[in-house]
């Protein structure tokens, strides 16, 4: 059986998770509430799978997938999600995770995709596989958003959800001018001119919404 890690804010989530997934015999091995916390053990620990939600209080799921890319963490992560925002799926299976599937769907779903992803076969759920195939019917490959870095992307995310430069700097181990090196090269790339410009976008594209947080 499986060796599974949980990334999601709410701690009965969390725990519902934890007996679903070891009646069925695998083994949770930690948990966080955000991506600072998640980071600290996912290195040492090496799951076999992570279970991620993209919505974690003031901080974002995107934001885990991001670092752990740019670090070369090559970890299979399923995002169990409310989000049903096509381009939420699409930015994720970007950002190299393994499976999606929508909070709401049966125990037996969350099972099948652990078992699908842990033995290295992606898993998206049927809303999942629709919503991706809606996102590739429109063209959704953007030359400007396809050569942001990885860690471009979660600072643009960071900023997007209202994180100062000090902030940023303090939860990614960066000096504050670092970051906003990293803003106005991703702004350059985007055609961003502001802070504002990039909420627009993010909200646009669909990597915020308006009540997160």
């Amino acid at each position: 059986m499986s060796r599974i890690y949980l990334v999601d804010d709410h701690a009965i989530m969390r725990d519902g998770l934890r007996v679903v997934l070891e009646t069925a015999g695998h083994e949770v091995i930690g948990e966080a509430a955000g991506p600072t916390p998640a980071l600290a053990d996912l290195g040492r620990l090496m799951p076999d799978v992570v279970l991620l939600d993209l919505r974690l209080g003031q901080r974002s799921g995107f934001e885990l997938l991001a670092e752990l890319q740019r670090r070369g963490l090559n970890l299979r992560v399923i995002v169990l999600t409310m989000s049903d925002q096509p381009r939420h799926v699409a930015e994720a299976l970007r950002l190299g995770a393994w499976g999606y599937l929508l909070k709401g769907s049966a125990s037996s779903e969350v099972l099948q995709a652990v078992e699908a992803v842990a033995a290295g076969r992606r898993f998206l759920s049927p809303q999942a596989a629709e919503f991706a195939a809606s996102v590739l019917t429109e063209g959704a490959s953007k030359p400007a958003e396809e050569s942001l870095s990885p860690r471009e992307r979660q600072i643009l995310l960071m900023v997007a959800q209202g994180a100062t430069s000090n902030a940023i700097g303090e939860a990614l181990h960066l000096s504050p001018k670092s970051v906003d090196t990293y803003r106005s090269r991703l702004m350059k790339k985007l055609g961003l001119h502001d802070i504002a410009g990039i909420v627009k976008w993010a909200i646009r594209e669909g990597l915020i919404s308006l009540d997160e947080g």
